[in-house]
């Protein structure tokens, strides 16, 4: 896995909603519960988790999707694509659809969710799988740490070894 180049910038299908990030992944996930295969039309949705302070829109943002006071789906009002969701526990973080973001040559799932409820046939390269979700935020918070080392940038060459 690679680190992305930042910023990262993305965009709607319509272009009405743009994003902008400022910081690294805190995790990448590909999600199959059967809510996520609705709303992605497709056999599970690829999702970036970032810090909340790193994303910021321009454009407007509409609740959508199946909701809660506990999960909240935002979409494009105008071409209706989701864009991100928001976790009451987790304000910190913004759950943002990978697909929207202009590269992706860095993405790739490294934990997946809901497998239980995948298709038979939907292989993603995940280093991780949970049935349901990582049930505690300390698992959670292994999980980002085994990221973060997975996509850090090498090293600075030390004066004794020179460069790599």
């Amino acid at each position: 896995m690679t680190q992305p180049n930042l910023p990262l910038t993305g965009a709607c299908l319509c272009g009405a909603v743009q994003l902008h990030v400022t910081a690294a992944p805190l995790l990448t996930l590909a999600c199959h519960c059967r809510d996520c295969q609705k709303l992605a039309a497709s056999a599970y949705s690829l999702t970036v988790m970032f810090p909340a302070a790193a994303v910021t829109t321009t454009g407007e943002l509409v609740l959508g999707g199946l909701h809660s006071a506990e999960r909240k789906h935002y979409y494009c009002p105008n071409c209706l694509s989701f864009v991100l969701s928001r976790l009451k526990a987790a304000p910190e973080r913004v759950n943002l659809r990978a697909s929207l973001l202009d590269d992706l040559t860095w993405f790739t799932p490294f934990v997946e969710i809901m497998s239980a409820e995948k298709q038979p046939w939907a292989d993603v390269p995940a280093r991780h799988s949970y049935a349901r979700f990582p049930t505690t935020a300390e698992a959670l918070a292994e999980l980002m740490a085994d990221y973060a080392k997975t996509i850090a940038p090498p090293p600075p060459p030390s004066p004794e070894t020179g460069p790599a």
